[in-house]
């Protein structure tokens, strides 16, 4: 988080990976196998012994624990500290924002004395729940700088057209007992980002939408109080970002791509203030990516002269300039990092010095520039548990207190409260207290090599303490991301149902510079980014980890395309597939909503296509800037028919041999229903089995706990079924969930 840039409290958005279940082998039935518990099983009679332990707890860790909401998240201070605001679930099971008034009541546990101590529940009786969401629970929110407004995003039914909401917490509650939200941001298919907020300027902010043209996003100068807003600065049609300069509080950059070349540029603007000349108003193309580079503008600095800003030019990976914003020189190379990209940066609010920056190779390492900082982050992991990263999610305006996250790879993410002046540390709660009744496995980063002698990053959790079980591969989404360490709970699921994990930063992956993103250009589907992961799972089988007769692909977003693939194109290597469309966020790892990065800017394709033409060819319309860069790294699918069949799962259905879950959210914009519809009606044409599990009321991802509890109980019995020596829990309906199952329904229309 840029503490140069807007103050962003860190908030949980909690959007899971959409999983899919609709039986269908020798008859159409939603009814899945139903696994009672079974023990687990081994190869050649092997059972567990001192020396093959499981990683996690013997009994089955419920799915309803691993995924339900969690009991209380993203803990917000105001800026003026009278107020601590975080995230819970209503009394109907709904997460909505709950806030404390820490003038008349205690904060946290008063006897702790480090980020450990006081895991007792979490009394709410002080506090009052002030929105009343009642489907789709609210996955961000921060605080306005009036210190009595909270702002949060809502969609409606996964169609990602988010609106911006505020509501008053010291409003008169309504009938109902809750404060009236306002909608910011009105109109049918308006979709609001690009949120920026100010200190100096606490009565009002800026917001993007699409209002005006659904394909851009202009800015908006709203003043949230009244509801008043004006247009401030119009999109030309290019310009896929926007940033501020924090005194003045003026639009004065713009992040523009290149349709034709997917080139990167950087356009500036001078202050009102110091224009003298008519002239001096227009735009600058000031900083220039050319395709394969990556960079882009941090932060302006008070002289109004210089800034901050992230460049590959010259380089392998982004180091961290300062630079001359009137002619675009280099002033000076402050950090680079010969492995991975410069990553997160801390700057004084006001000077703009710069106080510390992160980069991740395999786990998150910081850099410090001011030395007190320093001190207050070796104070903090000193004093919480051992081998936790260490976040600060809040501040207060003067930053005398922080609430601070301690993130995990084998337990709950807890926060506590930094009382700075005292060094004092209080326990506030942990996300999910249920876990901590349960044990789960630690998870290792690794390295593995390609077959062309490239470095891929890893992160195993293994099932048993040593010999090999059946494995998961778990292919993250995007495909331009990543994977990081931390606490998965569907590493921790797999792992308690007897199955190692292994998830793996394939060529093409984000953080790695640029010579390593753009070696998975072209290279979908038959090409070196599918071939790292056969090489991670031959990696697995040769260090004695996987059983190579029992392996699961899994992948949701460009990891469900993965698990196509993979059972289309190395058809031998897989005992089953989980294709699911949308992304599965570990809440408490999640960046905000209201923090659009626009300086590493590329698109997810969160999505399991089946055909990349049709694919791209449904695409929302404001990715339309982004298009041409996505087909110079696909592919041009578009032009080149033969290539789009020779990389689209589709065209191959009958090279699949392993059985298939597919899920889907129906109102998914990124990933229109007939992606999934057309994978799995061509292999149920073909005999292969399949199962379909379609949510009417989702869209990418999951986000009703129902539905997410649901479809990862249909998958406990589909993996139990087909992983040897795999265990589930019993299946039971899931009350709520709105489950719906295309297979079955085209079998009663054949059958009418």
């Amino acid at each position: 988080m840029h503490a140069s840039m807007m103050r962003m409290a860190s908030l949980a958005v909690i959007a899971f990976l959409p999983m899919c279940s609709v039986g269908f082998s020798t008859g159409f039935s939603h009814k899945p196998h139903l696994i009672h518990n079974r023990p687990k099983q081994y190869p050649a009679g092997q059972r567990l012994t001192s020396l093959c332990e499981r990683t996690t707890s013997e009994e089955l860790i419920p799915l309803k624990i691993l995924f339900g909401n969690p009991e209380n998240t993203s803990p917000m201070l105001s800026p003026d500290g009278k107020y601590l605001a975080y995230l819970a679930p209503s009394p109907m099971g709904v997460m909505n924002i709950y806030i404390r008034d820490l003038a008349h009541s205690t904060l946290g546990n008063d006897n702790s004395n480090t980020a450990t101590d006081g895991v007792a529940a979490w009394d709410k009786s002080q506090d009052r729940m002030i929105t009343n969401e009642p489907k789709r629970g609210i996955r961000s929110a921060t605080w306005a700088y009036d210190n009595t407004t909270i702002f949060y995003m809502q969609d409606c039914d996964g169609d990602e057209n988010f609106h911006l909401f505020a509501v008053n917490v010291t409003q008169t509650p309504s009938e109902e007992g809750i404060p009236r939200a306002r909608d910011l941001t009105p109109g049918e298919n308006v979709k609001a980002q690009n949120i920026i907020t100010n200190y100096r300027y606490p009565y009002e902010i800026l917001v993007g939408t699409n209002e005006r043209n659904p394909k851009v996003f202009d800015m908006y100068r709203c003043f949230y109080h009244t509801g008043e807003k004006y247009l401030d600065t119009l999109n030309p049609g290019d310009v896929i970002g926007w940033k501020t300069e924090d005194t003045t509080f003026e639009i004065r950059a713009a992040t523009v791509r290149n349709e034709a070349d997917s080139s990167t540029t950087i356009r500036l603007r001078k202050s009102a203030d110091l224009i003298a000349r008519e002239e001096e108003a227009e735009w600058r193309d000031v900083f220039h990516f050319p395709y394969g580079e990556e960079g882009g503008l941090i932060d302006f600095c008070p002289d109004q002269k210089t800034a901050y800003l992230t460049s590959s030019l010259g380089r392998e990976t982004t180091a961290l300039l300062k630079v001359d914003v009137d002619t675009g020189a280099t002033l000076e190379e402050i950090y680079s990092n010969e492995k991975c990209n410069v990553g997160g940066i801390t700057l004084d609010k006001d000077s703009k010095a710069l106080r510390a920056l992160s980069y991740n190779y395999a786990r998150t390492e910081r850099i410090f520039y001011d030395k007190e900082l320093e001190q207050d982050y070796e104070f903090l992991k000193a004093n919480g548990p051992t081998d936790a990263e260490v976040s600060v999610v809040s501040r207060t305006q003067d930053e005398s207190k922080w609430i601070v996250s301690y993130f995990q790879s084998d337990g709950p993410t807890s926060y506590a409260i930094y009382d700075k002046p005292m060094q004092a540390i209080t326990h506030l709660f942990v996300t999910n207290p249920k876990l901590l009744e349960y044990k789960f496995a630690p998870m290792e980063d690794v390295r593995i090599r390609a077959r062309d002698g490239l470095e891929l990053v890893g992160y195993l959790t293994k099932a048993v303490t040593e010999g090999p079980s059946p494995l998961i591969l778990l292919v993250h989404g995007g495909p331009w991301a990543r994977d990081y360490w931390g606490f998965d709970a569907r590493c921790q699921w797999f792992a308690n149902r007897g199955y190692a994990t292994l998830k793996v930063n394939f060529r093409g992956s984000t953080g790695y510079g640029k010579t390593f993103l753009h070696k998975g250009d072209k290279q979908w589907g038959v090409g070196d980014m599918q071939h790292d992961l056969t090489d991670a799972v031959n990696w697995a089988i040769e260090q004695g980890i996987a059983d190579k007769d029992n392996i699961c692909i899994y992948g949701g977003s460009y990891g469900g395309y993965a698990c196509l693939a993979g059972l289309t194109f190395t058809p031998d290597l897989y005992k089953c597939g989980v294709d699911i469309v949308g992304k599965y966020y570990i809440c408490e790892s999640m960046k905000t909503m209201f923090k659009v990065s626009w300086s590493q800017f590329h698109v997810y394709v969160d999505l399991g296509p089946s055909n990349i033409k049709t694919l791209l060819d449904s695409v929302p319309s404001y990715w339309a800037p982004l298009r041409n860069g996505m087909l110079i790294k696909i592919g041009d699918v578009d032009k080149d028919s033969d290539f789009n069949e020779k990389i689209s799962p589709l065209f191959h259905v009958d090279k699949i041999r392993a059985p298939l879950l597919i899920g889907h959210g129906a109102n998914d914009p990124r990933v229109k229903q007939a992606e999934a519809d057309q994978i799995a009606f061509s292999m149920i044409e073909k005999g292969i089995p399949v199962e379909y599990v379609l949510y009417p009321d989702e869209g990418h991802g999951f986000s009703r706990p129902e539905n997410r509890i649901d479809f990862n109980a249909r998958t406990d019995q589909f993996l139990a079924k087909h992983l040897a020596g795999g265990r589930a829990e019993e299946f039971i309906e899931i009350e709520g969930s709105t489950a719906t199952f295309p297979l079955l329904k085209k079998s009663e229309e054949v059958s009418s």
